[in-house]
């Protein structure tokens, strides 16, 4: 059973966030290998593309809601890209110890942010629970 709506995609962006983590580790870790090029998991732009355009639907549960059809979304996938555009060093590797830190450090404050969010996500629901169980 699931706390709320929401808790899909929570678990869904923690999933994506710890495989982020995992891309730049590794690109830190292969900073000083000859010719290895910068990786970098997207999201967002996947769900650009699955949005193609249209606009987020309400759905209407009441006749005085406005009239408008509710679209199912489809899920987006995370994508492993290569960064082009990238400055390279002499031994053809474009990674930058910089970039990636705070990659990184931005990388775990939306990690640190989600893992927040689902806690209180499940305090919400559990609260619920017992208020009804006093009853």
């Amino acid at each position: 059973m699931k706390a709320s709506n929401v808790t899909d995609l929570l678990f869904n962006q923690l999933s994506f966030r710890s495989d982020k983590q995992k891309v730049i580790s590794g690109n830190i870790a292969n900073i000083n290998t000859p010719n290895y090029k910068t990786k970098d998991l997207v999201f967002e732009s996947e769900l650009k593309k699955i949005d193609d355009g249209k606009d987020l639907k309400m759905f209407t549960t009441n006749a005085k809601h406005i009239n408008t059809s509710f679209d199912t979304p489809k899920t987006a996938q995370s994508n492993l890209i290569q960064v082009k555009g990238l400055s390279e060093q002499n031994d053809g590797n474009n990674v930058n110890l910089d970039t990636q830190m705070s990659e990184m450090s931005k990388n775990k404050v939306i990690f640190d942010a989600l893992q927040s969010s689902i806690k209180k996500d499940s305090r919400l629901f559990r609260s619920v629970i017992e208020s009804s169980q006093k009853n």
